[in-house]
């Protein structure tokens, strides 16, 4: 029996590509999911300082899910720094016009503060309707 600490190194896990289609799916459980398979944490060789992860596929992100009353009630803050430079949106607003960015940032804030974790994101390509220019990489279904 081996004693050793296994250690991913660069390029020794594969990673697959899969798609997952977001309808009806409740935004923060989504997310979660698609955290733990982006920093790789479903794998036996998930090494916390590589990146070995798999790349996701987010297809009809406008049809993903709030509970509660948050759709109308939780707002998407920007602020650019200068005075009078703060925008506040729905997440009503936001699914409507860009639901990509309401998935890509749920997911953001459950990966790691870090470099590795800017690394993972770009792994993560979210579509608003059923179509997606990722068909050569052969993208498995995942059904969360």
């Amino acid at each position: 029996m081996n004693r050793q600490t296994f250690h991913a190194k660069n390029g020794n896990v594969p990673q697959h590509w899969h798609v997952v289609d977001a309808t009806d799916q409740v935004l923060g459980r989504l997310a979660v999911r698609l955290a733990t398979i982006l920093m790789g944490k479903n794998k036996p060789q998930y090494t916390p300082h590589q990146d070995v992860g798999d790349f996701i596929v987010v297809i009809n992100a406008q049809k993903i899910k709030l509970t509660g009353a948050k759709r109308e009630q939780k707002v998407f803050d920007t602020y650019s720094g200068h005075p009078g430079g703060r925008k506040a949106y729905t997440y009503d607003w936001m699914i409507e016009h860009h639901p990509e960015r309401v998935i890509e940032r749920s997911v953001r804030r459950m990966l790691p503060k870090n470099r590795l974790a800017r690394q993972m994101l770009k792994k993560l390509k979210v579509y608003r309707g059923d179509e997606h220019p990722h068909q050569a990489q052969q993208p498995q279904v995942l059904e969360l």
